[in-house]
């Protein structure tokens, strides 16, 4: 009996869900991803199930994305669950045939990360004075975003308990549920113990303690939206103009990393990075600012040469 397509989705939820241990955002956007292209097909001819989808089938659909001008990223992000979906099919022998197997999106050309200078984090970090709990925590926070280049979930979600005041470090749980060890500096340190010490309490007030490291006003753990927006203000506040994003401090502590001499193993290990292709786009920053430095001061002194002749 042909298998129940509803049921290879609910197969596939499932595995993102109790095998890979993926995040509720992460598996509602695989969700939509293979609901909006069975949905094309089936408007386009016809849907005979997931394991009647041919390597023409996949073209059409990516061609689709395209005409729509999608953004790159968008496209690459939906094919890319077509391709996770039909590797679960082919290695549970459910499908016989992976049609996203021999497909290639061409690439475009990657935009180099954007980062702060270290002169404008110490703007910000300057203008974080007093004993405010807001000004404690909003200094305690991006002081652990720039030294660590923890991503916003993983700050989002930090406890108490993983971190280790005396040796500096973090037991950070990453994407995918991997964990990696992350270090901070004794500013860091001196930070976080002043917001432990004077403020996290004070935000707490009544609330129920989920041991949650970052609070907002009301004590509840601070959201992704929530501490963008705390972000925007106090970079704002600090004369950093334009908008602003906590991926541009995780970009910052890398290319910080490269520039003073950091290995890129050793980058991609605190990054939390499966790949090595994804921490090497910081190896371009620090080129560009390289060759850029070179030709402010390496420039050949034409007017002298010409004096002398």
């Amino acid at each position: 009996m042909a298998p129940n397509q509803d049921d290879l989705l609910k197969l596939f939820i499932s595995y993102l869900q109790n095998e890979r241990h993926y995040s509720p955002k992460t598996i509602l956007s695989y969700q939509t991803d293979l609901t909006e292209a069975k949905k094309f097909w089936q408007e386009n001819g016809g849907f005979n199930g997931w394991n009647n989808i041919d390597r023409r089938d996949v073209e059409i659909y990516l061609q689709n994305l395209s005409d729509r001008n999608l953004a790159r990223t968008t496209q690459s992000r939906k094919m890319s669950s077509l391709r996770s979906f039909y590797h679960f099919l082919t290695k549970r022998n459910i499908v016989k045939i992976d049609p996203t197997q021999t497909i290639v999106l061409r690439a475009r050309e990657r935009k180099l990360p954007q980062f702060f200078y270290a002169p404008e984090i110490k703007q910000v970090f300057d203008s974080l004075t007093g004993n405010d709990p807001l000004t404690l925590r909003n200094l305690a926070l991006f002081e652990l975003f720039y030294t660590t280049g923890m991503r916003v979930s993983e700050v989002r979600n930090l406890k108490i308990k993983q971190i280790d005041l005396d040796l500096k470090i973090i037991l950070v749980h990453g994407k995918g549920n991997k964990d990696r060890y992350v270090a901070f500096d004794e500013q860091t340190k001196s930070a976080l113990t002043r917001y432990f010490d004077n403020s996290r309490q004070k935000l707490l007030g009544n609330q129920e303690d989920l041991n949650y490291v970052f609070l907002n006003n009301a004590g509840k753990q601070l959201s992704d939206r929530g501490i963008e927006y705390i972000m925007q203000k106090v970079f704002n506040g600090a004369g950093i103009n334009g908008k602003v994003h906590p991926h541009e401090l995780r970009h910052s502590f890398a290319t910080a990393m490269l520039n003073n001499g950091a290995d890129l193993r050793s980058v991609q290990e605190l990054l939390g990075h499966d790949n090595l292709s994804t921490t090497q786009i910081y190896t371009h920053v620090t080129m560009s600012h390289l060759q850029a430095n070179y030709e402010k001061y390496f420039t050949r002194n034409d007017k002298k040469d010409e004096a002398k002749k």
